[in-house]
């Protein structure tokens, strides 16, 4: 694609890297093909192709956004399978994400939509406040049908039926290996995931140490910054971002780390990211040695030798988060680990479309996440599992509003196997538990 930018707008490095990036494009149209809004709304517009137009239209001219230009932008989940099935390598990941910082700084949104911006970046990255939120959400969902805003009506539908109590995991300390140390990580253990479901870090940690790793929490670390940086929220984002590279870099420099394991992909996409958006800062360095050894647990438990087990009598229907298969490219690990711990497992048609979830998208665009979802929940019953596994809580909260099926992240399956208690989302009254032999 041939852009025009004066040698002054290049300057600027987001423009600088958006120009590389839409240089890079060649017009083919391949991404229409797997772009989920495109799918369920039909407007070029509201495909890759589309919105690489808008957005070097608008960045080339230093242009206002206008309400058309950012709704079309709005409406991208971010779900990268652009990128998946892109073959001239074009880094849409980067150039949307400039692009809405662009419109942060540039757009004058309705009162509303700023008010309801402002509240999700105030309320999700923060736990206890999340926690708070939930709560009042309970009470406030048989309300719900009397409200006309389709976003507020999606928020009380969030909260769940039961918020789990605070983990004494989350807090900043070490666990020491069940056996020989082999590897000492740091646990991201993150941020909407401690108010929504604690059992996945306290089965991480479980998991890991029982396989011979040290498992540190270091002190400082919380949110990756994904929840407002995909708002455009630049300055947030690299806030709460730079706390977790000092944090990582502290503990980097004093006992060491082999890695720092990420069990929400969406977040692990954004700290394997963090290199890039600090490459002009003062912690450019130390962002690019956290990015270096940040890894998804199933990354790391595929070295660990995870103890081959036999026939479980389980099918597990394999969900494959978006920020898993197609942000950090990671699309075997999960299952071969599922199977090689003796689980059956099966995965949905067209498994590489987004579930809907996307960060905060389930509750700005909540039309077309509930397209995405039913979608979704209809492909995986399909297969008739007795479970659902995924990668990311996003996904997990997203699947399970729909389907009475248990749904669990994939740690959790696989510490069950390895001696671990069974996950309490298979433990409802309702569902029945197989008995499952352990892994020796």
């Amino acid at each position: 694609m041939q852009t025009n930018f004066t040698e002054e707008q290049l300057k600027d490095p987001g423009t600088a890297r958006a120009n590389e990036i839409l240089r890079a494009c060649v017009h083919c149209g391949f991404c229409t093909a797997t772009c989920p809004t495109y799918q369920v709304l039909g407007d070029e517009l509201d495909s890759p192709r589309g919105r690489i137009y808008l957005i070097k239209d608008m960045l080339e001219n230093n242009r206002v956004p206008d309400e058309k230009t950012v709704r079309h932008i709005d409406r991208c989940l971010s779900c990268l399978a652009c990128m998946t099935t892109c073959p001239s390598g074009v880094h849409y990941m980067h150039l949307v994400d400039h692009a809405r910082d662009y419109i942060e700084k540039h757009y004058d949104r309705p009162w509303h939509d700023r008010a309801l911006r402002w509240m999700l970046a105030r309320i999700l990255p923060y736990p206890m406040r999340f926690r708070v939120a939930l709560l009042l959400a309970k009470v406030g969902r048989p309300l719900a049908p009397l409200i006309p805003d389709a976003r507020l009506r999606a928020m009380l539908a969030m909260a769940p039926k039961h918020i789990p109590p605070v983990s004494r995991n989350d807090d900043p300390q070490s666990f020491a290996p069940a056996a020989a140390r082999r590897m000492r990580v740091a646990l991201m253990t993150g941020c909407a995931q401690k108010a929504l479901n604690t059992d996945i870090n306290d089965a991480t940690i479980r998991l890991l140490t029982r396989l011979g790793c040290e498992v540190v929490v270091a002190k400082g670390a919380g949110c990756c910054g994904a929840l407002t940086h995909h708002m455009g929220k630049t300055r947030e984002s690299h806030a709460t971002a730079a706390k977790n590279i000092r944090a990582w870099a502290r503990e980097m420099d004093g006992q060491g780390l082999d890695a720092i394991v990420i069990n929400t992909s969406g977040c692990g996409t954004t700290v394997k990211d963090y290199g890039h958006m600090f490459r002009n800062e003062p912690l450019a360095a130390d962002a690019a040695r956290v990015s270096a050894i940040a890894m998804d647990v199933s990354e790391v438990l595929m070295g660990l030798d995870l103890p081959e087990g036999a026939d479980r009598g389980l099918t597990v229907a394999y969900h494959a988060a978006c920020s898993l298969q197609h942000g950090q490219q990671i699309r075997t690990c999960p299952k071969d680990l599922l199977k090689r711990a003796g689980f059956t497992v099966v995965e949905p048609a067209d498994s590489h479309l987004c579930c809907g979830s996307a960060g905060t998208y389930n509750l700005m665009q909540p039309e077309i996440s509930a397209t995405l979802k039913d979608r979704k929940i209809r492909t995986i019953e399909a297969r008739n599992p007795d479970v659902i596994a995924a990668g990311n809580i996003g996904c997990m909260m997203q699947i399970g509003s729909g389907t009475d099926l248990p749904i669990v992240h994939t740690v959790e399956l696989l510490d069950w196997a390895t001696g671990g208690p069974v996950p309490p989302a298979m433990q409802a009254p309702d569902r029945r538990s197989p008995e499952i032999p352990v892994l020796r």
